[in-house]
């Protein structure tokens, strides 16, 4: 039976698109089309397979207009924020230009009686399960290194932003670039683990929830495909006593605020030098009390709706939960908060590691503040939890940020900034963050295998 797939948009609860998933026959199909059309498309030079990528992102780059919108009624983000285009293109244009040397040969040796290296193949077919709340940016993360390294991409968007799946499917066909090499796939779950368990797909890269990533796991079970998985955080925020207290309460709270929280690593607890907290937290109060929510296509509107009712029932619950345990709520609740969707950002202190905003991953415009006495005290708090996505330490110290670096379990750490995706750095995770490589060298890298040559000249 075909199942229909159904977005529905958080701005009113209706329904903004729905489209017919395929069946795991057709899905297979598509996938054997893919892997029949691979070879050719490695063969060709790697000049061209990255000028056909950056005419995509071009094609991209001339429905801006278009792309807030639609984002807006999709996921809920405010137009005033515009699209993606911006990281999207970063990104892709970074893979571009690193990848002749990442994608080079190590020769070990080259003698009159050797000739000895390591090249980089495609891994073949390459599934990219995209998540919906930076839907552009995420899947060009995987979708340029594995095109411009020969491979050919099969992208199964997120339900709720089916619609960018299928922009970007429009915009690499509309480049030049075959659509057994490019193709957008609707598929619900039963179609997307048979393509994995299978083995129609060689390579799956997965972004999403915890549940999403070990079900993952369990369909490539004993098939040896390897699957990368970034699976959210509980990313921290430390403000060292030496820090700049404007700087860190606006970069930091951005950091918890923005894309209404939804970020995987956004900032979702902080901890402040004892000698600043009261202040931080008054500048962060101030700062938040002067956000403004409701419908995302009204320009005025600086934080939409989450993308769910069913996700901001978890981040209400996680505020009930801290209150019931005994911390204060700075932000009185805003008229617009419907107990739907829109839902009022929240500052909570007096908040510790028992209460479920301090340990379990609630993806909304929610913070818990808790004063540290110092380094110590910080990076044990830090390091207490399940995840290990992004750290984010303020301080003028540059020398103790990355000593203190050094000591946590996370997979990017960042100093007076945060919420942010270097294209030059790998973009990585540990413990129930998941696994895996992507972007800058490492990311091409994972998505090749090596091959090594050893020629005996005689």
């Amino acid at each position: 039976m075909t199942r229909t797939i159904r977005c529905i948009s958080p701005i009113d609860g209706s329904v903004y698109l729905e489209r017919q998933a395929l069946s795991r026959d057709a899905a297979a199909q598509a996938a054997a089309k893919a892997r029949a059309a691979q070879p050719a498309w490695a063969a060709r030079p790697l000049a061209e397979r990255i000028a056909l990528v950056q005419a995509a992102v071009a094609e991209i780059g001339r429905t801006t207009d278009r792309m807030a919108v639609e984002l807006a009624h999709q996921m809920g983000r405010p137009v005033r924020y515009g699209g993606e285009f911006g990281g999207f293109e970063e990104r892709a244009s970074h893979m571009a230009g690193i990848a002749a040397e990442a994608l080079a040969p190590i020769v070990i040796e080259d003698s009159d009686r050797f000739r000895r290296l390591i090249a980089r193949e495609p891994l073949g077919v390459v599934l990219v399960i995209a998540p919906w709340n930076y839907p552009y940016m995420t899947a060009i993360n995987t979708i340029a290194p594995a095109l411009i390294a020969g491979n050919t991409v099969m992208l199964k968007h997120a339900t709720q932003t089916l619609q960018v799946g299928e922009r970007l499917g429009e915009a690499f066909l509309a480049a030049g670039i075959p659509e057994e090499v490019f193709r957008n796939v609707v598929l619900d779950h039963e179609a997307t683990e048979a393509l994995i368990s299978g083995r129609h797909v060689d390579f799956v890269n997965f972004t999403g929830s915890v549940a999403g990533g070990k079900a993952m796991e369990r369909a490539a079970a004993g098939t040896f495909i390897p699957v990368s998985t970034e699976l959210g955080g509980k990313d921290p925020g430390y403000v060292r006593a030496d820090a700049d207290l404007d700087a860190a309460v606006a970069g930091l709270i951005d950091g918890a605020m923005f894309n209404s929280g939804q970020c995987c690593c956004g900032i979702e607890r902080i901890y402040v030098a004892e000698s600043l907290f009261d202040a931080f937290v008054g500048k962060a109060v101030d700062l938040v009390r002067g956000y403004r929510l409701g419908n995302p296509l009204d320009p005025d509107t600086t934080i939409g709706p989450m993308a769910s009712p069913r996700f901001a029932a978890l981040a209400r619950a996680h505020v009930a939960d801290a209150l019931a345990r005994g911390a204060t709520a700075h932000i009185e609740p805003a008229p617009q908060d419907d107990g739907g969707a829109y839902l009022t950002p929240q500052i909570l202190t007096g908040v510790n590691h028992d209460m479920q905003v301090m340990r379990d991953e609630t993806f909304g415009p929610v913070v818990g503040i808790m004063p540290v006495t110092g380094d110590e005290e910080a990076i044990a708090l830090m390091n207490d939890s399940q995840f290990g996505l992004t750290a984010s330490i303020w301080t003028g110290d540059a020398a103790a940020a990355e000593a203190i670096g050094a000591r946590l379990q996370t997979g990017t750490v960042f100093m007076n900034r945060c919420d942010y995706l270097d294209p030059g750095l790998c973009w990585t995770g540990c413990k129930d963050t998941g696994r895996g490589a992507g972007l800058s060298v490492l990311g091409f890298h994972a998505l090749t295998r090596p091959k090594s040559y050893h020629l005996k000249k005689v």
